[in-house]
Order: C-alpha cells, then structure tokens, then sequence
C-alpha cells in the first residue's frame, strides 16, 4: 500500500460532489429518528440510532460495535492504516433534545431539505457534523492516508454523560489514541471560522417552595398568605442583577481566573459584535456592557447565573384568583476554570437557606469546566485546516455551553483535545427549527480531510 499525506484537491471535490447524495439520505435517515435521551419513552429511538450509527461506520470500510454502559450504549469505530501511524479520535454524540412539533415550521422528526439547508432536530446538534466527519474519513481512507481514525459516537451527551466516563475506564486500552477531536461546537458567524479552546463547566439547581396544602382563594387568604411565585422571585431577584447579570452570591466570583489580555484581544479580534449576535440569535436586546470586550468575556468566559423557568399556581387563559401552595425555580450556574461544581451548589445552597429558610434546593446535574491551550501542533493542525477549507483564517475563541465529555476524555486519555466544529448561530442548537446546511458541511469534509493529513505527520 502507498501511503500519501498530499491532498488531490481535485479528487476531493469530486468526492464531496459525488457523496452528496449519500450525505443527504444518511442525514435524513438518522435525524429521522428521535433519539431524545432525556426521555424514556423514546429508548427503542436510542437502539435504533445505534444500529444505524454502525451501518454508517461499516458502510465506509470502518469496524464498528455498539458498547452498552449503565446507561445509553456508545458507538465506537476505527479505521486502522498502521500500528506506526498516529492515530486520532473523533467524538460526537447522536442523541438530541426534545422538540415540540407544535413550535416548529417543519416536522422536526422528519428532515426536510430546502436549497441546501437540512432542517430537523439533531441536524447540527450533532448528527450533520458527525457525518460529515465520518465521510471525510472515508475519503482519508480511499487515498491512504497514514493515520488511524477512530470514532466514539455518545447516547448520553444531551443529559450530562453520565456513563460516559465509566465506559472511558473500561474501555482504556481500545480507545488509546494520540490526539482527540471534537465536532460540536459553533463558529462565530459564517464569515468567520472560529476554534474553541474552552468549555464552560454547570451547576443546575431547583429551587421548591412550599408554603401550604393547596392552592387557596386569593379573596379569602391574600395579604396574610404567603405566595411562594412572590418570594421565589424575591429570591432570585437578590441572587444577581438582572440588568447586568451580576451575581450577588457572596464569594461568587472568588476562584475565577479572568482571561489574560491576550485572550480578550482575541475575542474582539474575532469580528464579534453584539449587533451581529443579536440578528445572529434573534434577540430583540442585550443586557448592559461597558464594551465589546466585556460582551465577548461575558458568553466565554465568564459564569453565569440565569433563570430557566418558574413553575407553580395557574398558568392557563385569563387570571385565576388563587394563592398557590407551591412553586420552584429552575436555576443553572455556568461554570469557568477553577470553579468547582460541588463548592458553587453549597455557596448557592447557603444563600438561600439564608434568605428564605423554607425553600429547598436540589441540584440538576453538574458539569467541571474545561480550558485547554489555543497553541501546539494539533491546534495548528486545525487552523491551517479551517482556512484550507473555508478560505478564511479562524479565531481563537472559548465556547460558552459545557460538553461532559471532554472533561471525562481530558481525565482518562489524557491527550491533546482539538476543537473543529462546523455549527453556526442560525443554526439554533437547542432551539426550534434547527438546521445545518451543504455549503457547512461540504467545507467540513474538505477542513477535516486536511486535519486528518496534517495529524498524520506529527511526531
């Protein structure tokens, strides 16, 4: 076998024009599929995802299992050039959020293409680029190029990883590899690339109140009865400004390391601006900073304190006149390095129990963050393979949501982790009417070809 680490730029995008048909049946086939790990209704979803993660992997010449865990099962696949040449794993998940269908413009189970873009949940969050990388390294495979591709497709990324670390340790000695990459996360804008280096890390919390047996007549109780909904948001309104996003919980801010002065010029450097994250994100209007410099640290690299939902008393049409006996606060801290999960709920717990001794709180999950380098050869490896793809060279930049597993990833293989991720803000993760679209996902294919090529000589 002749092995080459040039790139016929020619056979690529003959590659990438004839795979499109693939893609876009493979896509369509796996979004299709309501693979919501949050809910238990939709497990035989779950399954059936994995067996169609292993058609795919089989499909382009990789050997591919299912691997059960305590939980959701992982997908796991390799392409294996050499046991002299490096090797490097390619981490998504495959499980999605919930979607309403009644919110959505289009079925979000049944992915709809319209001029290139792909709508339905999962489409970018994370199945697209999933795909994407995987053809890319059926292309890798085609022209011999020296380096070991593994795959390890996640069920749980959606509610947490839960047993994604356990699957970790009990499965060391197969997932060895040298360098990890990571397909989830999201540009700055389309016209420019970014790389991420950081994840936030998350505490979340709900906060119950109750204060009686059941709800009562607002004529006959109000003024002496206490009103849970009212003093839940006494609570919260203490707990940080609003109109800044300030928390006021004493010691808060006491182990946050601010970004160096480099990393903030880098932020700004970016080409981000709040106008354009605004249209980006559809939002009407931001909370107060002083400067761009200070929006950009504020959605990197800076916690968070915000609010989800408050639920209790009557919410349908018109006003019902009662006093409810309950409510809860859904609260989620977003954590930055050196902030530690556990020392965050009890510092939150402390306060409340200061402020409104009746109220519970139970945590939601939480999540370490995760800060890495923006240097070293894999990094540069990224780089030069965003701007071969995309013409453009990427900033630098730290992503403001959490990804479990690459704290449990960083923990047990302890490799360098690259972050080449193909999401746009339009694209809405998490949100209704998600998409991805051809002109991504072709550039993905051509930016992870390049990677694949560049890790393969790196000593």
């Amino acid at each position: 076998m002749t092995v080459t680490t040039e790139i016929n730029t020619t056979e690529l995008n003959k590659f990438i024009d004839g795979i499109r048909p693939t893609f876009e049946s493979s896509l369509k086939e796996l979004v299709d599929i309501p693979s919501v790990s949050m809910d238990p209704n939709h497990k035989k979803d779950i399954e059936e995802a994995a067996q169609s993660a292993v058609r795919f992997l089989k499909s382009i010449g990789a050997t591919a299992e299912v691997i059960p865990t305590d939980g959701n099962p992982v997908i796991y696949g390799e392409i294996i050039a050499g046991k002299q040449f490096p090797t490097v794993t390619v981490y998504n998940h495959i499980d999605v959020q919930p979607a309403d269908a009644d919110e959505w413009q289009k079925p979000p189970f049944d992915m709809q293409i319209e001029n290139g873009v792909y709508r339905g949940r999962g489409t970018t969050d994370d199945k697209g680029p999933a795909l994407t990388a995987l053809f890319a390294a059926k292309f890798a495979k085609e022209q011999n190029i020296p380096v070991n591709i593994k795959f390890i497709w996640e069920l749980e990324e959606e509610i947490g990883s839960p047993s994604f670390e356990k699957f970790l340790e009990k499965n060391k000695e197969k997932l060895k590899t040298d360098s990890i990459l990571i397909s989830d996360t999201i540009w700055i804008s389309r016209e420019r690339p970014a790389i991420s280096y950081g994840l936030r890390g998350l505490q979340g919390v709900v906060v119950r109140l109750k204060t009686g047996k059941k709800d009562v007549h607002s004529g006959l109780v109000g003024g002496l009865a206490r009103n849970p909904i009212g003093e839940l948001a006494k609570l919260i309104a203490e707990c940080y400004d609003a109109e800044t996003g300030e928390v006021r919980i004493p010691g808060f801010y006491d182990d946050v390391n601010r970004a160096s002065g480099t990393e903030q010029d880098n932020f700004v450097n970016s080409g981000f601006s709040t106008d354009e994250f605004k249209r980006a994100h559809e939002l009407t209007s931001v909370r107060k900073t002083k400067d761009m410099k200070e929006a950009a640290e504020r959605i990197w690299a800076m916690p968070t304190f915000e609010v989800h939902g408050i639920v209790g008393g009557y919410s349908g049409p018109g006003v019902k006149t009662i006093v409810p006996h309950q409510a809860e606060a859904k609260i989620s801290m977003r954590l930055v390095k050196n902030q530690d999960p556990t020392k965050m709920l009890a510092m939150f717990t402390k306060f409340v129990t200061e402020k409104c001794p009746d109220a519970e709180v139970v945590a939601e999950g939480s999540l370490r963050p995760y800060l890495g380098e923006f240097s070293g050869p894999y990094n540069k490896a990224a780089s030069e393979s965003m701007k071969f793809a995309f013409g453009k060279e990427p900033a630098f930049t730290r992503e403001g949501g959490s990804i479990g597993a690459v704290v449990s990833m960083n923990d047990v293989l302890g490799v360098p982790i690259t972050f080449l991720g193909l999401s746009l803000p339009e694209h809405g993760y998490h949100a209704i009417n998600e998409n991805y679209d051809w002109q991504q996902a072709s550039g993905g294919m051509k930016m992870f070809v390049k990677y694949f090529s560049l890790v393969s000589q790196i000593k």
